[in-house]
């Protein structure tokens, strides 16, 4: 079964948001990364599918991230990112003290979808990626564009 051109673009960008997302003066090392986002984000559209419906994207921790890396990152995302991390506060849907990336995950998405999908908003020092698989999990929805 052949995959999708669009579907395969998507999957290989997940594998291009390898920069520095904590400040905006880094460069970043892929400079046609923009224009693939800009590009999946026309072909997602529903006219220009044919109304076909692609994939929806949700921003999330990486597994394999350093613990102190995604601490550092959460810590950024729900203090001076601006992040509404009240889900993830104790009592919240999304609270779990024991799983870290759950949490990094719905900070990072809440916001990658807030800051316009821009090429630095799903980065955090390395330590997000873009997912099609939707993470919401029991009572803890995740929103996607």
């Amino acid at each position: 079964m052949a995959m999708p051109a669009s579907f395969s673009l998507l999957l290989s960008l997940t594998f291009l948001t390898t920069t520095s997302h904590f400040s905006r003066a880094f460069s970043h090392p892929h400079p046609h990364l923009h224009q693939l986002r800009a590009s999946i984000r026309q072909s997602t559209s529903p006219a220009a599918n044919g109304g076909a419906v692609m994939p929806e994207l949700w921003c999330v921790a990486m597994n394999n991230a350093n613990s102190s890396a995604l601490q550092a990152a959460l810590d950024w995302a729900c203090g001076p990112g601006g992040t509404d991390c009240g889900p993830i506060q104790q009592g919240g849907p999304c609270y779990d003290a024991g799983d870290i990336l759950t949490m990094a995950s719905y900070a990072f998405n809440d916001y990658f979808l807030t800051h316009g999908l821009t090429d630095d908003s799903c980065n955090f020092g390395g330590t997000a990626a873009l997912t099609s698989l939707n993470p919401s999990h029991g009572s803890c929805k995740f929103p996607s564009r």
